[in-house]
């Protein structure tokens, strides 16, 4: 029995290419994107998000098995933060009674290893808050400012990050039986990075901001089949992850140890629990 997706960003890049092998397997797609797909929506609006998940819920009739949300931009601009936060968790939280429907039911959205780099804390934490017109002002401000405007993007990606962290466990998701997680690339070889890719200077930034040192730039076939992985019936415990498909970067830049943080607090609750047993 095939299984129904709906995809957003489903027009170009790897939310493209994930409907593409996905339709290649014999599954139903139904695309979401401004302009070229089965449901046209603009999800940098609250208007547009909530128009294009009503009507792609009316094409699924109302049931659908998986969604996945690539769609995305990467400009120092506020629309950024609104399509690349509220365009997800917004759009999903719509569809999320479909998706109960569904008797293996699964979400992954796109992420990226942007979401390790310095952030703007107050527009961080503006998305989580769901305070859309509080992130918009601030990230106007970002955007006129030549030393931040390109922290909106890595700061939309990092709430995205931690709003999968925070909402994969609750009744809303995990208590419905829906797993829920992101996919963190590496540099992707898409129409959104070709400029940046097409001179020696861009890549060498690049580079030096994502080292890749495994297979280098990657092609946007190997997040789609993680993303579809994700949202596969073979996915059953797989909760609240951003897994970083990313050629080695993340070991890179955050090396071999991402546990210790905890450790001071462990040692003082040990110590505490040795002077007990020596009174």
């Amino acid at each position: 029995m095939p299984r129904t997706y709906v995809i957003t960003g489903a027009a170009s890049g790897i939310g493209r290419t994930t409907a593409r092998i996905l339709i290649d397997r014999g599954e139903r797609v139904i695309g979401v994107d401004l302009q070229g797909t089965d449901v046209s929506g603009d999800l940098s609006t609250p208007e547009g998000r909530a128009a294009a998940a009503e009507e792609a819920g009316r094409l699924v009739d109302g049931a659908v098995d998986a969604v996945i949300a690539c769609a995305g931009l990467s400009i120092p601009q506020p629309i950024t933060a609104s399509v690349n936060f509220f365009g997800m968790t917004e759009f999903l939280e719509a569809l999320q009674p479909a998706l109960t429907r569904s008797e293996a039911p699964r979400v992954a959205l796109v992420s990226s290893m942007a979401s390790m780099q310095p952030v703007v804390p107050a527009l961080v934490d503006a998305l989580l808050a769901g305070d859309e017109g509080v992130a918009g002002e601030i990230a106007t401000r970002m955007a006129d400012d030549p030393r931040t405007a390109n922290v909106i993007y890595p700061s939309s990606k990092r709430a995205i990050s931690r709003w999968v962290r925070r909402e994969a466990p609750t009744a809303r998701w995990a208590g419905a039986g829906i797993p829920l997680n992101a996919v963190a690339p590496g540099t992707v070889v898409t129409p959104m990075t070709e400029d940046l890719l097409a001179s020696d200077d861009g890549r060498a930034m690049t580079d030096a901001y994502v080292p890749m040192p495994l297979n280098s730039h990657q092609g946007p076939e190997s997040i789609a089949h993680l993303l579809i992985w994700l949202t596969s019936v073979e996915n059953t415990h797989c909760a609240g992850q951003t897994i970083y498909c990313d050629g080695g970067a993340d070991a890179v830049l955050r090396g071999d140890d991402v546990w210790s943080w905890n450790d001071e607090a462990m040692r003082e609750t040990f110590a505490e629990i040795g002077a007990e047993l020596q009174e």
